[in-house]
């Protein structure tokens, strides 16, 4: 008979990588002034041991699901993650998963026509009552414009007033909504500016709720991929879609919406933005919130419009994300009671994770929020910002 002792060297191997890993964490966190205790509201309250080795191998994807488990907590998880991504700690853990994440966003083009659809299914058809509890009246999901606002209405009514100018919209003229969403920058320029608007979107949802709200409105919203699009409009607009474009489509994305514009029409678009060119989707993101999702750097956008546009504005606003994102979670979770039941608490902990986490991020400066104006020979006497 054999019989497996808890002093064995396997146990003991394992027990010393275990403690290895935690020292190793503890010595990242502490770079950004973060406990495991729990003292501070933005330390790491670990209930299970395996979180740090997780954490290790497998970055914020680890990280993430350890979270999704209850395996760890922290009372300030956008503080939590601001820290982190200020201090730099996440660059230091490159797991050889990443690697292969990198080579295959390199070598493979995740957001062709069949891949594009899979984010409207499992992110944007999530249920649109869902939606209504997080999101202003109209149905905002980008960015709002906090400027002079001091609430999340005002915010997102601002920013769509913020576009209708930079695009000087006129009365009668024929505008483009590439990712249109639920119709809130449509419907906002159609009742104050007297435009008519065709969108496009990859969500079923979204389309069917944005046609039976809208009936009265000069607006059609088509569930159609972008690239599908073949007609000329005064003006183009594109909110919160480009991230999902991807970089082997970002030259393609700019030559439709070139094809689109007339010669004197402008393009505003709004996108999250990296910091660095050669930096990768996070998995975690990947995985459970946007997948097949690339954020543009501002070199990347500056090579797809080459040739094609004149760049003349380019805004960043992206500390406002933050403010959106904690306005997002504080609705959301007021109305969990309502959603408890259908989504469950593994749900819940996910999508606070990704508010959260996202919050910290813009806060930290670690990603971006832009506006780019864009003409195609450039506006004659200057283009006079607006702000």
């Amino acid at each position: 008979m054999h019989t497996k002792l808890s002093g064995s060297p396997a146990s003991a191997s394992s027990s010393e990588s275990a403690s290895s890993s935690l020292r190793f964490a503890q010595q990242l966190l502490a770079r950004a002034g973060i406990g495991m205790h729990g003292v501070q509201p933005w330390d790491m309250t670990i209930k299970d041991a395996s979180v740090p080795q997780r954490a290790l191998a497998e970055g914020n994807l680890g990280l993430g699901e350890a979270y999704m488990d209850g395996s760890w907590d922290a009372e300030r998880l956008d503080e939590f993650f601001a820290r982190l991504l200020r201090a730099g700690v996440a660059d230091m853990v490159n797991p050889a998963a990443l690697m292969f994440h990198a080579v295959k966003a390199k070598l493979l083009n995740l957001q062709n026509r069949e891949r594009a659809w899979q984010v409207g299914e499992q992110h944007y058809d999530l249920g649109n009552d869902f939606y209504e509890s997080m999101l202003d009246a109209r149905m905002t999901y980008t960015c709002g414009y906090w400027k002079d606002a001091s609430n999340l209405e005002q915010a997102q009514e601002a920013k769509l007033e913020l576009i209708c100018r930079k695009l000087r919209l006129q009365p009668g003229q024929r505008v483009l909504d590439i990712g249109c969403g639920w119709g809130s920058f449509m419907s906002y320029a159609a009742q104050h500016y007297g435009v008519e608007c065709v969108g496009v979107t990859i969500s079923r949802e979204q389309c069917d709720w944005a046609k039976a709200r809208y009936p009265d409105l000069p607006l059609e919203f088509r569930l159609q991929d972008y690239r599908d699009v073949d007609e000329q409009f005064d003006h183009i607009v594109s909110v919160g879609m480009f991230e999902h474009v991807g970089r082997k489509n970002h030259r393609g994305y700019m030559e439709t919406a070139h094809r689109c514009l007339k010669d004197d029409g402008l393009f505003v678009l709004h996108t999250i933005g990296k910091n660095h060119r050669n930096s990768t989707t996070d998995r975690w993101i990947d995985k459970y919130i946007f997948p097949n999702g690339d954020l543009p750097s501002i070199g990347q956008i500056g090579d797809a419009i080459d040739g094609l546009f004149v760049a003349e504005d380019l805004h960043n606003f992206g500390a406002d994300y933050d403010k959106t994102l904690m306005a997002w979670c504080a609705n959301f979770e007021a109305a969990w009671p309502k959603f408890a039941e259908r989504m469950g608490e593994r749900f819940f902990r996910m999508w606070r994770y990704y508010l959260l986490s996202c919050a910290g991020a813009f806060r930290a400066r670690d990603i971006q929020l832009w506006q780019w104006v864009l003409s195609k020979h450039g506006v004659l006497g200057g283009y006079e910002r607006v702000s």
